[in-house]
């Protein structure tokens, strides 16, 4: 891996990112379910990772993100849907036949501390994913492989040798990256990797995972509700509600001109690094919990806390239409792009619950 030049610790603008040329998917997602009873966690979720992208899922808590990551990597079985995986479907295979899979996928989770064996030696831990997929013919060419991942992380040899407690939180996720990456794995899921870190160091291990994916050539599912940090990392924004997804496009043009009125409530919430700005900005922030998945809302599942809910919204499922460049399902969004933006349209800083007002025309 070529040395990388450190990046600034500030959250960069939007579009800063270059632009990332087509390339074939590594993850293919196709009308994705997951129920758990009657849970509804993942109700249809459709997405498209292409290699050396990384594609951000955002949304509240409950809104059923770390399900569909976890469905990627065969954690969870699909109630029903696809999941492909370098043009192969992955979905329904057993044990023996994902075996050979398994080297492409690989998983970071949000707590380094309980997702590391505390039993375990740094060494162990990540040479365990070579040991269990069979990767290396024997133990040296296994601590080989070890030590080279550990020095993409940042750390030396001498780390070898010793147990996640006595590794800071940093260091931790550091191993767990190592881990993660010791395979080469083709897609890597980022479950919230940095929120259980102090807010010293999370800017710098984002910096690592992008000097990292950019180096390897990686594509990633950056699971998480830190806008800043998918401003800072993310090609692409999806953006989930209730177990489906409402809008889906670069992370530009998203933050730029977010379109569905729940991409703006969540833009809205996201601090801002000028102070002044901060202050005059307009908030809006949504009353109510998110509803229970085990009895979503009729027709748009967000229309119970959307302030600018129309009556069509409560009895009819928007499609997911292809608008300038992006996906979005919302009624009240023009073919151009055009609609409502509640961050400015009223709303002075509490969005409530409105009474769905009455369309001109019957839905």
């Amino acid at each position: 891996m070529t040395t990388a030049t450190p990046r600034s610790t500030a959250p960069s603008t939007p579009g800063s990112r270059q632009p990332v040329e087509p390339a074939p998917p590594v993850l293919e997602l196709d009308n994705l379910v997951m129920h758990f009873g009657p849970v509804r966690a993942v109700d249809g979720v459709s997405l498209t990772i292409h290699r050396g992208t990384v594609v951000a899922l955002v949304g509240e808590s409950g809104s059923g993100k770390s399900t569909v990551g976890r469905c990627v990597v065969r954690l969870h079985r699909p109630t029903s849907g696809t999941i492909r995986l370098n043009g192969t479907d992955i979905t329904h295979l057993g044990r023996r036949a994902l075996r050979p899979h398994r080297r492409e996928l690989a998983i970071v989770f949000q707590d380094p501390a309980s997702s590391l064996d505390p039993r375990l030696t740094v060494g162990a831990i990540v040479g365990e994913p070579l040991r269990l997929l069979r990767l290396a013919a024997n133990r040296r060419q296994r601590e080989q492989a070890v030590v080279e991942a550990l020095r993409k992380v940042g750390l030396g040899v001498e780390y070898l040798h010793r147990y996640p407690h006595e590794l800071s939180g940093g260091q931790r996720q550091r191993v767990s990256l190592a881990r993660a990456l010791v395979s080469s794995p083709s897609l890597l899921i980022a479950d919230e990797p940095t929120s259980a870190l102090d807010v010293s160091v999370q800017a710098s291990v984002l910096n690592l995972l992008t000097d990292l994916q950019r180096d390897l050539g990686f594509a990633c599912l950056f699971i998480t509700h830190n806008l800043p940090a998918v401003e800072y990392l993310a090609d692409e924004v999806a953006v989930m509600y209730l177990g489906q997804l409402v809008e889906h496009g670069p992370a530009a043009a998203i933050f730029a001109t977010p379109m569905h009125p729940y991409t703006q409530a969540l833009l809205s919430a996201a601090p801002l690094p000028d102070p002044v700005e901060q202050r005059e900005r307009t908030r809006v922030v949504l009353r109510g919990d998110i509803p229970s998945a085990v009895e979503p809302p009729s027709g748009c599942r967000f229309h119970t806390r959307c302030p600018v809910a129309v009556k069509r919204c409560a009895v009819e499922v928007p499609a997911a239409r292809q608008v300038a460049g992006r996906r979005v399902s919302c009624h009240l969004v023009d073919a151009d792009g055009s609609g409502p933006d509640i961050r400015v349209a009223g709303q002075s800083g509490t969005a409530g619950v409105p009474a769905l007002r009455r369309e001109e025309a019957s839905p």
